[in-house]
C-alpha cells in the first residue's frame, strides 16, 4: 500500500525536513517487507492567497486517483500508536492500495475537503503547527510499521 503525505506548505531545509526525511527512510525499509509504502511527500502551495477553499482544490489535485482519504484535523479520532498500526494494516488487508493522508496549512483542511475523507485522525485536543504534525505522522507511520514488524522500537 502506497502512502501519500499531501501537504499545504514547503518545507525548507532544516530539523523538520531532516527529522520528515528521517522517518520516511526508516518508514520505508521497515514498511516494505510488510506490503507498506513507499511514503511520498507531495506539497502544494497557494501562492495567489485564495484561502482554505483554495488549497482543497490544490490537494484534491495532489490526491492519487482512488486514494483512500486520511485527513489530519483536531476533529479526528485520537488513537494509540498500536491502534493506528491496526488501521494501517486493516486497510492494507482490505485492499488499500493508495492511502493519502493529508495536513492542511495554518487554518486546517476545508470543510468540504474533510467531509471527503474516509477517516479523520487527531493528535490530541491541542492544535499542531502544521509543519510539526508532518514530523508527527512521519514519526507514526514509522512506529506503526515497527509495531506490526514486532520490532522493539515502540515500548508499551
Amino acid at each position: 500500500m502506497k502512502i501519500h503525505l499531501c501537504v499545504v506548505g514547503r518545507l525548507r531545509g532544516g530539523p523538520e525536513h531532516d527529522l520528515i526525511s528521517d522517518y520516511i527512510k526508516r518508514f520505508d525499509r521497515t514498511g516494505r517487507a510488510l506490503g507498506l509504502g513507499p511514503a511520498t511527500l507531495i506539497e502544494v502551495e497557494d501562492k495567489k492567497g485564495g484561502g482554505m477553499a483554495a488549497e482543497a482544490a490544490l490537494l484534491r489535485k495532489a490526491l492519487p486517483k482512488g486514494a483512500r482519504l486520511c485527513v489530519l484535523d483536531e476533529r479526528g479520532q485520537v488513537m494509540t500508536s498500536p491502534d493506528f498500526a491496526q488501521k494501517l494494516a486493516g486497510w492494507r488487508d482490505t485492499g488499500t492500495q493508495n492511502l493519502a493522508f493529508v495536513i492542511g496549512g495554518a487554518d486546517g483542511i476545508d470543510p468540504s475537503l474533510r467531509s471527503e475523507a474516509d477517516f479523520a485522525i487527531s493528535f490530541g485536543k491541542m492544535v499542531w503547527p502544521h509543519m510539526l504534525v508532518r514530523v508527527m505522522l512521519s514519526e507514526q507511520l514509522y512506529r506503526a510499521a515497527s509495531i506490526l514488524a514486532g520490532s522493539p522500537y515502540h515500548r508499551v
